[in-house]
């Protein structure tokens, strides 16, 4: 059985899922590490179709053709920055992901204890219905603005004046009146994602720090299963390297990755491990079936 004997890691993708699945139903709780792969999976593509679908005119203008170069461009006016920006975050944070990728995963662990890390910050997995309570969004919410200063440790929801501004921007500007500035001090406001020292953790932000230390803490031994999903290598000390020290620590536990191109696991833990290189939607539907849904 699963539970009691270490296996190696396995020989074909069809043996991994089979693992994979065991590990899901018999685990005693599911910690998730998510990254960009997973949202990718989903259909969230910052490059192709969908980057010349909303940002053709900015792609004809100054060149670039990828949703990420673009957020870091230097616009010449704080009204085009945020006519880039609006629509950056209406395609990234409010429209729904157009597959059912962060919905197969909730079907998948729901009725498990379940606690979910990630580093993406557009917002799928309470899109998705996912317990806000089991969720840490580290790198912050596209959903949010906090000052540029900042002034204060505090956040704003954006999701009214991201509209307006999608909305109203004419010739890649957006009306002077709706650029943000922070209500305490009056300077420009900016995203809430962390990019340097000025990221703000606000109080939700300690809140859901303090459920995953509570979660961590209770489940220290047992069938843990670190299941990683689309996680590269950009931010490793977040997600991947504290999963693998965690997977080290306890025989019982077994950590899954799952990344197509990036699916690796350390030789010092292969005996609990195991990797499947394919699409985190495929493999999620295969595990669904494979459960009779």
């Amino acid at each position: 059985m699963l539970r009691h004997k270490a296996k190696t890691i396995e020989s074909t993708p069809a043996q991994a899922l089979f693992r994979l699945h065991q590990a899901i139903e018999q685990s005693d709780a599911v910690l998730i590490g998510a990254g960009a792969g997973l949202s990718a999976s989903a259909g969230f593509s910052y490059k192709g179709e969908r980057f010349e679908r909303y940002f053709k005119d900015f792609a004809s203008k100054y060149g670039f053709h990828d949703m990420y170069v673009g957020g870091f461009f230097p616009y010449p006016t704080a009204e085009e920055y945020w006519a880039y920006w609006s629509r950056y975050i209406m395609v990234n944070r409010y429209m729904d992901a157009p597959k059912p990728v962060y919905q197969a995963l909730l079907s998948l662990v729901q009725k498990k204890d379940y606690f979910v890390l990630t580093t993406n910050v557009d917002h799928c997995f309470q899109k998705a219905g996912f317990d806000k309570s089991r969720l840490f969004y580290t790198q912050g919410d596209y959903g949010l603005f906090q000052c540029s200063a900042p002034c204060c440790q505090k956040t704003w929801d954006n999701e009214e004046v991201i509209r307006r501004m999608a909305e109203e921007q004419k010739d890649m500007r957006v009306p002077t009146s709706l650029i943000p500035l922070c209500p305490r001090c009056g300077k420009p406001m900016t995203m809430n994602l962390r990019s340097d020292d000025t990221f703000v953790q606000d109080d939700g932000w300690y809140q859901a720090a303090g459920q995953y230390r509570r979660f961590l803490l209770q489940h220290q031994k047992g069938l843990i299963l670190y299941l990683e999903l689309g996680v590269g290598y950009n931010t490793p000390g977040i997600i991947k390297y504290p999963f693998w020290k965690m997977a080290l620590q306890n025989p019982e536990a077994v950590y899954a990755c799952v990344n197509r191109g990036q699916a690796f696991v350390p030789g010092e833990f292969r005996q609990n491990a195991l990797c499947l290189d394919d699409d985190i939607g495929s493999v999620l539907n295969n595990l669904l079936r494979m459960r009779g849904i």
